[in-house]
């Protein structure tokens, strides 16, 4: 039996023809979302409403799509799992629960294996949804909700292969899982809980599970002299470049870093090492709560250009500490540039550091201004404002007096 010869790559634009392909499917997708009506609504309260989970069930290529429906609803808050429309009735159907919710996904509307599961669903399950392309269709009238998209033509060249109906069925379980998600108020904190690993997951990650903390801090009273504080800083574990002042009443009073004593070494201002370390630190530093979320600190340390950030309980008492040493290791792509800088030792501009001699404020002072984190947009909510400046920003110079911030300099 001959064969065909193959198609030499030369004989047409494959760039042109995958092209056409993507255009094709995006065009779908956007004719789908247009016709999107109170039938969409009615399925996103069927599914709101539902006390159990919802079991997604589908043929061939759906139920593919299927899973990945399940894994996005899992993720968003929308307790999920996969039937498998085979397995069903020779007895999968027994880990459906009378609260679930099934819904079934078919472009015909027509699959063999769905429609055979029709009449024991209706009997087992709180209600049935449809997903297809044919309102007409069995499993679309047997529905007690049913999402129709419509006629749709695949990009396949034969026009056989399921492609543009399983892009639009997709992007149709997206739009129901987040549209669940923004109605139930759905948070970044919960979505943490369920994606506790990889690059997502740490940067949703509690600061306080990265943050240096207990014997590893270096802590000593804004009364004591600079010589005193640098006696008795001792600690234990990584090295810190920075001493965390506290007043009296235990709250963060500023920083001094190990920069700022050099200085003091490299200005022979030898009188000021028995004055007290208060009028020489960081009065107010820029903190971060220990709430925050370890993206805000990633946005934080970008912006302003600290290495050392102090971690601040409610009360503004100093509970943990932000090295950007620590953040070595991290994913690249949420530390960037800061750990480019902390692996080649040029951290950040003096102008922008958490140091109290000769590093001065952004220009403007106040609080941190963030650059928006991409987790903390609409559709997953951001926590209330953990980040930010402990008073307005200013330094002292050596032996006391305020200086002028950068923001009055001409």
């Amino acid at each position: 039996m001959s064969q065909l010869p193959a198609m030499s790559a030369t004989d047409f634009d494959q760039l042109a023809f995958a092209r056409s392909v993507l255009v094709a499917e995006a065009d779908a997708v956007r004719a789908v979302a247009g016709r999107l009506g109170l039938s969409f609504v009615a399925v996103v309260d069927v599914l709101a409403a539902c006390r159990g989970r919802v079991a997604v069930c589908g043929v061939g290529k759906s139920a593919d799509v299927g899973q990945k429906i399940v894994g996005t609803f899992n993720s968003t808050g929308t307790r999920s799992y996969l039937l498998d429309a085979t397995r069903a009735v020779h007895g999968d159907l027994g880990m459906l629960h009378p609260d679930d919710v099934a819904v079934l996904l078919s472009h015909s509307g027509e699959s063999e294996e769905l429609v055979r599961l029709l009449g024991p669903l209706k009997g087992m399950a709180a209600a049935v949804v449809a997903v297809c392309g044919n309102g007409g269709s069995s499993v679309a009238k047997a529905a007690d909700a049913a999402l129709v998209y419509g006629p749709i033509s695949e990009a396949c060249p034969l026009a056989l292969a399921p492609s543009t109906s399983t892009t639009v069925m997709l992007a149709l379980g997206d739009a129901l899982a987040f549209t669940l998600s923004e109605r139930r108020q759905f948070t970044a904190e919960q979505f943490a809980r369920f994606h506790p690993a990889g690059s997502l997951g740490r940067q949703l990650a509690p600061v306080e599970r990265v943050m240096r903390r207990g014997a590893e801090l270096r802590l000593a009273a804004a009364t004591d002299t600079v010589r005193t504080v640098f006696a008795k800083a001792r600690h234990h574990g990584r090295r810190s470049g920075a001493v965390m002042l506290v007043a009296a009443d235990g709250t963060l009073a500023g920083l001094f870093t190990d920069s700022d004593l050099a200085r003091l070494f490299e200005t022979r201002a030898d009188g000021v090492f028995d004055r007290p370390v208060a009028e020489v630190m960081t009065t107010h530093p820029i903190t971060v709560n220990v709430a925050a979320r370890m993206s805000d600190v990633m946005d934080l340390l970008r912006a302003r250009k600290v290495s050392e950030l102090p971690v601040v309980d409610d009360a503004g008492r100093p509970v943990g500490l932000i090295d950007i040493t620590d953040l070595i290791g991290l994913p690249k792509g949420m530390t960037g540039d800061v750990e480019a800088g902390a692996r080649s030792g040029v951290v950040a501009p003096p102008p922008a550091s958490n140091s109290g001699l000769s590093d001065l404020p952004q220009e403007g002072g106040g609080g941190a201004e963030l650059a928006m984190s991409p987790l903390s947009g609409k559709g997953i909510r951001p926590t209330s404002p953990l980040v930010g400046e402990v008073g307005s920003s200013h330094r002292r110079e050596p032996g006391g007096g305020a200086a002028k911030s950068a923001s009055r300099r001409k």
